[in-house]
C-alpha cells in the first residue's frame, strides 16, 4: 500500500513548486464565462463550460492524492452520474450495493432501468464472494454507508477484469488517504468531496479519478456536454479544505477509535459497528486495505426514542445528515429509508478536542441508563 503521508506531502507542495516570483500560493478564483480565443479554438480554456483555471488547480491537487487524472464536479451525485454514464453501454449489466448511498439506487431506478440497463443489487458484505462474470460495471461502496460493511476491492477488481467488466468505487467514507482504491485495482474512484475531503461543511463538490485516459476522457466529455460544472468559488473552497485533509483525518480517526471503544463497553448501547473493532465483521478486510478504519461509527440503541435523545441531548453532537465535517454529527439513517434499525445512529466523528468530546458523550450515555 502506498504511503499516504508521501502523497499528502507532494500535494501540499505541488502548486508551490510551480510558482514564479510574486504568484499567489492559493489558486485565484477565475470567474470567467468567456476567454480570449483568437485563431484556432484548440486551447485549454475555450469557454467557461469546458474548463476553468480554478477547477484545474483543485483537480491537480486531488490528482496527486489519487495518483491519477481527476475531473471535478459540483456535487458527489454529479460525479456518480458522470462515472456511471462514462461506463455504460446499451443493455449494460450493473452490480450495485443494496446498502450503499440510497440516491445512487434511486438514480438507476428512476432514469436508467427504463433504457434496458439491468441492475442487480447485493449487500456489500456479500460482494467479495459473488460471481461478477457478465457484469459490465461493478459498483462498490466500502465501507458502506451507513452500515459500515467492507468488501475486498482487490479481489473483486481482479475477477471483474478477468470477465471484461469495469469497477468503480465510491470512496467517500474513506478518502484516497485512508483507502487508495485505484491502487487496489478499481478503474474509477468516485467521491462526494462535500464530506471529509473538503471537510468544512460549506461546499458541495465531487470528483472522479482514473488512470485509463480514454475512460477519463468520457468522464470529462460528460461534464462538458451535460453542463455538470462546478463554480470557481466552490472549487476554491474545495482546494482550501483539501489542504488540511491529513490533519483533520488524524484527529477524526483518533477520536473515532476512542469513541468506538466507549460505545462498545457502555451499557446504554447495544451493537456497535466500526471497522477498527477487532470483532467487527469488517475488521479483517478493512485492516488489509485501509490505512485506518475511518471516522464513522454505527451505534444501535434500545429504541428510536433513545437514539434521538442521545443526538439531541449531547452538546457535542450536531443533528444533521451528511458526514465528514469538523463537528461531530449524528442521525438516524432509517428516517431516510436505509435498511437499518430505527434505533441505529450513524455518528460522524469530528475534530473536537478528544477529552472534551469523550467526556460529553460519556456523560450523555450515562444519562440514558
Amino acid at each position: 500500500m502506498p504511503d499516504p503521508s508521501a502523497r499528502m506531502m507532494e500535494m501540499l507542495h505541488a502548486r508551490a513548486a510551480k510558482l514564479g516570483r510574486g504568484e499567489s500560493l492559493t489558486p485565484p478564483v477565475v470567474n470567467a464565462a468567456k476567454y480570449a480565443l483568437p485563431g484556432d479554438p484548440d486551447h485549454a480554456f475555450p469557454y467557461g463550460r469546458f474548463d476553468n483555471p480554478t477547477w484545474a488547480s483543485v483537480e491537480a491537487a486531488i490528482g496527486v492524492l489519487e495518483d491519477a487524472e481527476t475531473v471535478c464536479f459540483p456535487s458527489g451525485m454529479a460525479a456518480v452520474t458522470a462515472a456511471i454514464m462514462a461506463c455504460l453501454k446499451p443493455r449494460a449489466r450493473i452490480l450495485l450495493p443494496s446498502d450503499g448511498y440510497y440516491t445512487v439506487r434511486v438514480l438507476l431506478d428512476e432514469f436508467l432501468r427504463q433504457h434496458d440497463i439491468d441492475v442487480t443489487e447485493l449487500p456489500t458484505g456479500q460482494m467479495s464472494d459473488h460471481d461478477v462474470s457478465g457484469y459490465d460495471l461493478v459498483w462498490l461502496e466500502t465501507p458502506s454507508n451507513p452500515g459500515l460493511d467492507v468488501c475486498d476491492i482487490a479481489a473483486i477488481a481482479a475477477r471483474t477484469h478477468e470477465s471484461g467488466g469495469l469497477v468503480c468505487v465510491d470512496n467517500t467514507t474513506a478518502t484516497p488517504l485512508l483507502q487508495p482504491v485505484l491502487d487496489l485495482g478499481a478503474d474509477l474512484a468516485v467521491s462526494s468531496d462535500t464530506k471529509a475531503l473538503c471537510g468544512h461543511s460549506d461546499v458541495l463538490f465531487g470528483h472522479v479519478a482514473g488512470r485509463d485516459s480514454a475512460l477519463m476522457e468520457r468522464v470529462r466529455q460528460w461534464r462538458k456536454l451535460s453542463g455538470a460544472t462546478p463554480g470557481p468559488s466552490e472549487a476554491y473552497l474545495a482546494y482550501r479544505g483539501l489542504m488540511t485533509l491529513d490533519v483533520r483525518l488524524e484527529r477524526m480517526c483518533a477520536n473515532a477509535e476512542a469513541l468506538a471503544n466507549l460505545f462498545y463497553s457502555h451499557p446504554a448501547t447495544g451493537s456497535v459497528r466500526y471497522p477498527g473493532l477487532a470483532d467487527d465483521p469488517s475488521y479483517p478486510t478493512a485492516t488489509r486495505q485501509m490505512a485506518r478504519p475511518g471516522f464513522i461509527i454505527g451505534i444501535q440503541f434500545t429504541d428510536a426514542a433513545t437514539a434521538e435523545r442521545f443526538i439531541e441531548d449531547c452538546p457535542a453532537v450536531f443533528h444533521a445528515t451528511s458526514f465528514g465535517g469538523i463537528q461531530t454529527s449524528g442521525e438516524r439513517r432509517a428516517r431516510w429509508g436505509d435498511d437499518v434499525p430505527d434505533s441505529y445512529v450513524r455518528l460522524s466523528v469530528g475534530c473536537e478536542p478528544a477529552d472534551a468530546l469523550l467526556g460529553a458523550i460519556r456523560q450523555t450515555l450515562d444519562s440514558l441508563t
